[in-house]
């Protein structure tokens, strides 16, 4: 008997009964098990055989739950091979943000905001709970700023690590999940602020001085300073990103 028939069920769920749904039941009892652990990032999942007789499925519905779970970032597939099991990420809604503030100036406006108010509710839980890994890819993203002025895409790369490290401290994985799905709006609003003719050495040394403040803020466990801080850079540096680009040839693209 083979590795792979010899596996114990995993999903711990009953047989489908309803016919209606049922690749949507079966990827749910799938993600049940990838987000509790039951099923580690890196690990094969059952094959499509083993998972339609645990379930009592067919073959197709096994396969199409499984493609439920590769649209949505859980599970990685080859041709040819076993699917295996991907880490919570923000994959999927780093490709819609990407989507939408590509698509026009007003929906790269709309995810700026959206930024803006989520982050404030992220620096002040940051300053409270102060994760140490999270500090450290702060601290991390501060020297590559450093080293990287002048050098926009390297600047983009750093900035995106230190608002990751803001998500990180927190301790809340959700929220890593939704600064990830950021990364999009982050690399679109760089991109902007960058082909500023006039940008001076002066502006990305403020630029890295906002991120500090930020930084020493949430590293004292000051709360209410770390917010004003986020609601200051954003007003010095995103929302101005935005007013100096004019209305580039995508706004034609609306909805």
């Amino acid at each position: 008997m083979s590795a792979q028939s010899s596996r114990k069920p995993v999903f711990g769920t009953q047989r489908v009964a309803t016919p209606a749904r049922l690749a949507d039941t079966v990827s749910d009892a799938i993600a049940a098990a990838l987000l509790d652990g039951r099923i580690s990032p890196g690990e094969p999942l059952p094959s499509e055989g083993e998972i339609a007789k645990e379930f009592g499925v067919s073959k197709p519905i096994a396969r199409e739950a499984l493609r439920h779970l590769t649209s949505a970032g859980l599970i990685f597939t080859q041709q040819g091979k076993v699917a295996r099991a991907k880490g919570l990420n923000g994959e999927p809604l780093e490709r819609i943000y990407g989507y939408a503030v590509r698509s026009s100036l007003t929906r790269l406006r709309e995810a700026n905001e959206m930024r803006r108010a989520i982050e404030t509710g992220i620096a002040r839980l940051a300053a409270q709970r102060r994760e140490k890994a999270g500090l450290a890819a702060m601290e991390l993203a501060l020297e590559e700023m450093r080293a990287a002025l002048g050098e926009p895409n390297a600047f983009t790369e750093a900035d995106i690590l230190f608002h990751l490290g803001l998500a990180m401290t927190t301790g809340n994985s959700m929220i890593r999940v939704q600064m990830e799905g950021m990364r999009s709006v982050q690399r679109e609003v760089s991109d902007l602020f960058a082909r500023r003719a006039n940008r001076s050495a002066a502006d990305w040394q403020a630029t890295i001085g906002r991120h500090q403040v930020l930084y020493e803020a949430i590293l004292a466990g000051d709360a209410p300073l770390a917010e004003q801080c986020i609601a200051r850079h954003y007003a010095a540096a995103d929302i101005a990103s935005l007013e100096v680009a004019g209305k580039p040839k995508r706004e034609a693209v609306r909805k």
